[in-house]
């Protein structure tokens, strides 16, 4: 079964990239190259398992086995240790980052309360970062099973030259920004 954004993409979007940017080379226009989503785990110095469980949930949600990420340094004012495990983190791509997309665009922001649109700002390269502030807006998390709230940082890395470009293609894959005539 082909994700239906891939699909969208493929048949919609596209082709009013192509137009907008004036972009004849198909392999030019800018896509979706691939969605990492990190959590960096706080308290994880005083408890490991603080670790295994984030990982654990980060798997549910993504539907891949997320990698530990240990400390680079050590932090003496963190009672931190160079080795030590403080998060973790996967790297979706092709079919698997479809689908997490289409569910984060379409079920999972929509879930969140008072939610008005993602604030539209690029990094300079086309990439877009979406800060959650806890895994239980993600249906596939039990309330019951979450030990703690837990917050992540999903990055859309796109292969658009501009911030123009990437805007543009999160937005005709339906990512819900704030409107930007409606910004004071």
């Amino acid at each position: 079964m082909a994700a239906r954004l891939k699909d969208k993409y493929q048949t919609e979007v596209r082709n009013k990239l192509s137009e907008a940017f004036e972009i004849k080379n198909l392999h030019a226009i800018p896509r979706l190259e691939k969605i990492v989503v990190n959590m960096g785990v706080q308290g994880a110095v005083e408890s490991k398992s603080k670790v295994e469980t984030a990982a654990r949930d980060l798997g549910t949600v993504t539907g891949q086995k997320p990698t530990i990420r240990n400390a680079k340094k050590s932090i003496a004012g963190f009672k931190l240790r160079e080795g030590m495990p403080i998060g973790c983190a996967v790297t979706l791509r092709q079919d698997r980052m479809w689908e997490f997309a289409d569910r984060l665009i379409s079920i999972v922001l929509p879930r969140i309360r008072d939610f008005r649109g993602v604030k539209d700002k690029l990094d300079g390269r086309g990439n877009f970062t979406l800060g959650i502030s806890e895994q239980s807006i993600f249906p596939e998390i039990p309330f019951d099973r979450i030990e703690f709230q837990q917050g992540m940082d999903i990055t859309f890395v796109t292969t658009a030259q501009t911030d123009e470009q990437g805007y543009m293609l999160l937005k005709e894959l339906g990512m819900p920004f704030i409107d930007r005539s409606k910004k004071a």
